[in-house]
């Protein structure tokens, strides 16, 4: 028996190793091809994901849902620290701005420029490894607070994952970076990492004990506690948490919930209606993406990716553009927007989730309400792109406009989505699960992967989350090609890649 207990013992320390071999190298090798490049390192992410889980699976190694390799599915399930660090820069970003503040005090940190891999320095490195340690540790910790130790099986583990996660996470700080004082630094970390914690708990309790009179996801209650401290704490320079997951969480996320996706390909397919949830996922991408930037472009008279890419990134929720964005690949500005947009739409999900709870407990869309919601958000858009038209390159003024456009299209394309997917005979889970992927949603797919919309839509939904991705190489190869032509989107691309997307999702609702 000591002997059994013992091979256990190693076993879960292999599968840790394992998980960084994964991840790490694939956030690592995306980089590297698009190094010299304008492209974001999210397009590689998502083919070699995708690549990777579904090789697993065909060569026997795994089973779709890799059950085989469990830590893989511990990361993927982490999408929620990496939105709480947003949320949280987004507060701040969002009190600067309503509040006239200019805060340009000193950094703390001078990062290393050392290449060390071709297209990462140093401490972009650090961050990278950083990130893999600090989620897992965090979600460890998380899970081992909630669940207590009467756990049995993998779970007995989260004492050991959130020790071995958070004590090299802390640790692993970049020495040739220049920090002015590096006791501050390190105790910033840790508050960080508690800060985490305690949103992750306390949002986990307060969406239990509302869950009797609607079904409100963790998702949206830890959005707003964490953007109301980032608002509280407007002025709070970055520890060595937030700026690794700043840069890293997300890619590391996504490099493990598209291994997930890619491991269900096969089982996928033969899953009847599936065809019409991956055809609306693949053309809706297109239509809401190209669509909205269509819309910019008529309307509002502008091309640059300084408004085009947090514009879509806030609006559509979107994953991809968010850690694009978030990460620098788009240029500083756009860096400093995203988590302004991000947050704005957010503040409309109290309507979005409760909707959206209601129709699940019905197992329909509830029509009257979201007919409203449409209008409103169709009025917002309007409003928002004659706003942003009349900017004329005032940073402020097209800040504002572009909160407003985030929230606006937002709800057209959430409701809108599914009310165009009400008119087909897809069930209502699996409407859910095509208007995420349709749009890359961040916050759809945290509640589908809670079990918001049952069982079966989560075990699904890292699959059907990860397929549009493919869509990505057209995303992403725009934005590159803006980054090229100093930030100006080619237009004419744009109106037939939306045009596209109108006769795909016109396709998948009546003949899909």
């Amino acid at each position: 028996m000591d002997i059994v207990e013992q091979i256990t013992h190693l076993q879960v320390l292999n599968q840790f190793w394992l998980l960084l071999i994964f991840l790490v190298p694939m956030v690592l090798i995306s980089r590297t091809v698009v190094a010299g490049t304008r492209f974001s390192p999210i397009l590689i992410i998502v083919i070699f994901g995708l690549l990777l889980g579904f090789i697993l699976v065909s060569v026997g190694i795994a089973t779709p849902g890799l059950p085989e390799f469990p830590f893989v599915d511990f990361m993927a399930r982490t999408t929620i620290i990496a939105l709480i660090v947003s949320f949280f820069v987004g507060g701040q970003e969002l009190r600067k701005i309503l509040g006239n503040k200019e805060m340009e005090s000193p950094d703390i940190v001078v990062p290393s420029e050392e290449e060390t891999i071709l297209g990462t320095n140093r401490t972009q490195l650090f961050f990278i490894i950083r990130s893999f340690f600090l989620l897992i540790g965090i979600e460890g910790l998380t899970r081992m607070i909630m669940q207590g130790q009467t756990v049995e099986g993998f779970a007995a583990y989260n004492p050991l994952i959130a020790y071995i996660g958070l004590i090299i996470a802390v640790i692993l700080i970049d020495n040739k970076a220049k920090i002015s004082n590096k006791h501050v630094y390190i105790r910033k970390g840790l508050l960080e990492i508690a800060l985490i914690v305690m949103i992750l708990i306390i949002s986990a309790y307060i969406a239990q004990a509302f869950h009797s009179l609607i079904a409100l996801p963790q998702i949206f209650f830890a959005m707003m506690i964490s953007a109301a401290l980032g608002a509280i704490f407007y002025n709070w320079t970055f520890g060595p948490t937030l700026r690794a997951l700043l840069f890293a969480g997300i890619p590391v996320v996504l490099a493990a919930n598209f291994m997930v996706g890619g491991s269900r390909i096969g089982d996928a397919f033969a899953i009847q209606g599936m065809n019409a949830v991956l055809t609306y996922g693949f053309f809706g991408q297109l239509f809401w993406m190209f669509g909205g930037i269509a819309l910019v472009m008529l309307i509002a008279k502008t091309a640059h990716i300084r408004n085009l890419a947090p514009g879509m990134a806030g609006s559509l929720s979107h994953s991809g553009l968010t850690g694009a964005c978030t990460a620098g690949d788009f240029g500083q500005v756009a860096a400093k927007r995203a988590p302004i947009m991000i947050n704005i739409p957010f503040f409309g999900h109290v309507f979005v989730f409760s909707i959206l709870a209601i129709s699940a407990e019905r197992g329909t869309l509830w029509l009257g309400p979201t007919a409203v919601i449409v209008l409103i958000g169709v009025g917002l858009t309007a409003l928002a792109l004659l706003n942003l038209r009349r900017a004329h390159g005032d940073d402020r003024k097209e800040v504002k406009a572009l909160m407003q456009f985030s929230f606006g299209w937002q709800i057209c394309a959430v409701f809108g989505g599914l009310a165009l997917l009400s008119l087909s005979t897809i069930p209502f889970d699996y409407s859910v699960m095509a208007q995420s992927s349709a749009i890359s949603h961040f916050g759809l797919f945290a509640a589908v992967q809670g079990e918001m919309f049952g069982s079966e839509a989560a075990l699904l939904i890292p699959f059907i989350f990860s397929m549009p991705f493919l869509v990505h190489p057209l995303v992403f190869y725009m934005f590159g090609k803006a980054m090229e032509r100093n930030g100006e989107m080619p237009i004419k691309p744009v109106y037939l890649f939306a045009l596209i997307g109108v006769i795909g999702v016109v396709y998948s609702i009546y003949f899909a």
